[in-house]
């Protein structure tokens, strides 16, 4: 993902969390808020809670490459964050994709 396309301030991370919205899976959960610009931003986290270092990385990697499959399809305006939650580390990708796109579709930010 571009760089241009990442929330990677910790203060937007804060507002994002303050004043978005979420949706929650197993899997994980997504936050979304109003950006005011041309582009939708995404942020994606995983805490201890899902595991030691090299599983929350590959948490993280997996969520990147089901969102990634979306990314055309977004509008633009939005600021994104998505969270990992423990059961993801067990998942298979095909789940992750099925609970990105429904976290997506529930938020009404597919185009």
């Amino acid at each position: 993902m571009d760089r241009k396309y990442r929330l990677t301030s910790s203060i937007d991370f804060k507002r994002v969390r303050r004043t978005g919205k979420s949706y929650a899976h197993p899997l994980a959960i997504l936050i979304v808020a109003p950006n005011q610009k041309e582009i939708s931003r995404f942020g994606i986290t995983a805490g201890r809670t899902v595991g030691g270092a090299v599983v929350r990385n590959k948490a993280k990697r997996r969520m990147r490459e089901a969102l990634r499959d979306h990314l055309p399809s977004i509008e633009t305006g939005w600021d994104i964050i998505l969270i990992a939650r423990s059961p993801i580390a067990e998942a298979k990708m095909p789940q992750i994709r099925k609970s990105i796109a429904g976290l997506l579709r529930r938020a009404g930010i597919l185009g």
